[in-house]
């Protein structure tokens, strides 16, 4: 059965031609992307993907939306588009459709995917467990957390709100990022710092540390030098924020009784190489009675190019199979 894949984020829309059948995503086609601020509303920018193409439409549809999709009206958070649910099948000429929302659908990519779609970070170098518990958790624009139960041949994603846990400082150095961030924050989530605009954050608060003034321009730029190592103070930061990323993936494996990790978003993918070599494995074990436990779980990376558009179109397969 074809159906299209969309993922909907506050910058860009992406569109995909899948097939699914008997409950697994089968076939994934090239992504088109539009920036969401060259159209006025998701429907015109399904109608322009719709032009490109050289069959007619697909009367199916697996949908991700960054935002709450249960709500009655959808407001995405970098966009003036509006989406209600309610009307969708009526306006996109659908018989099916599922929604979910966009870190779901990267647990249900995670469940779905093949081993091969997987990097190793650290712990022991196996498949994801079939039965049990698997945290995901994804820095980009900002932290999502998930966990994916599977038993008795089945999966069930969850989608939290877990990167907004309180910021755990477990040094000195992080006494000090903290105490910095309250000047501006009343208070200092995890996201504050493992995300995207979170490197910034860090970077910051080490050059007040170091009485040192902050050279900051763009996140785009500032993550391009602290990877490249071409400023040291921005390499600093990307080294504490692979710490950071270690300590709260470990706090959440902890919290969900987790049999494996598996980090995803943007930023995960841009750090891919940095990760396994940074001190995000020795954060991640540091959970005192708890160290051989946490040693003791595989944590991975997945690599899949466009995790929301397979995760959209799985989470249809997986809801319609039913």
């Amino acid at each position: 059965m074809q159906i299209v894949a969309a993922d909907i984020g506050g910058t860009n829309a992406r569109f995909a031609i899948a097939e699914v059948s008997a409950g697994k995503v089968v076939y994934l086609g090239e992504a088109v992307t539009f920036k969401t601020a060259d159209y006025t509303s998701f429907e015109t920018a399904w109608q322009a993907f719709a032009a490109g193409l050289d069959e007619q439409v697909p009367r199916a549809a697996g949908i991700a939306i960054a935002a709450p999709v249960h709500n009655e009206v959808i407001k995405l958070t970098n966009s003036p588009w509006v989406i209600r649910p309610a009307t969708l099948t009526t306006q996109l000429h659908l018989d099916r459709l599922t929604l979910v929302n966009d870190f779901g659908a990267v647990g249900h990519a995670v469940a779905h995917a093949e081993e091969a779609s997987f990097s190793h970070i650290c712990g022991p170098d196996v498949p994801l467990p079939e039965i049990g518990v698997i945290s995901v958790v994804g820095p980009g624009t900002g932290l999502g957390v998930a966990h994916i139960l599977r038993r008795d041949g089945r999966y069930f994603v969850n989608e939290t709100e877990g990167g907004h846990i309180d910021f755990a400082p477990l040094d000195t150095i992080e006494d000090a990022i903290l105490i910095r961030l309250r000047q501006r924050y009343r208070r200092v989530s995890t996201e504050r710092l493992v995300s995207g605009p979170g490197l910034a954050n860090i970077y910051e608060a080490l050059a007040a540390i170091e009485s040192k003034a902050a050279k900051l321009g763009d996140d785009k730029t500032l993550w391009a030098d602290a990877i490249e190592g071409s400023d040291p103070l921005a390499a600093a930061a990307l080294d504490r924020f692979c710490m950071s990323l270690g300590s709260v993936a470990g706090d959440i494996a902890l919290a969900q009784g987790a049999g494996a990790v598996v980090i995803a978003g943007g930023v995960g993918s841009r750090i891919a190489g940095i990760l396994p070599r940074s001190g995000f494995s020795e954060r991640f074990v540091a959970k005192g009675r708890f160290e051989r436990m946490m040693a003791a779980l595989p944590v991975k990376l997945i690599t899949h190019p466009e995790p929301g558009l397979y995760g959209a179109a799985a989470a249809f397969a997986e809801e319609h199979a039913r």
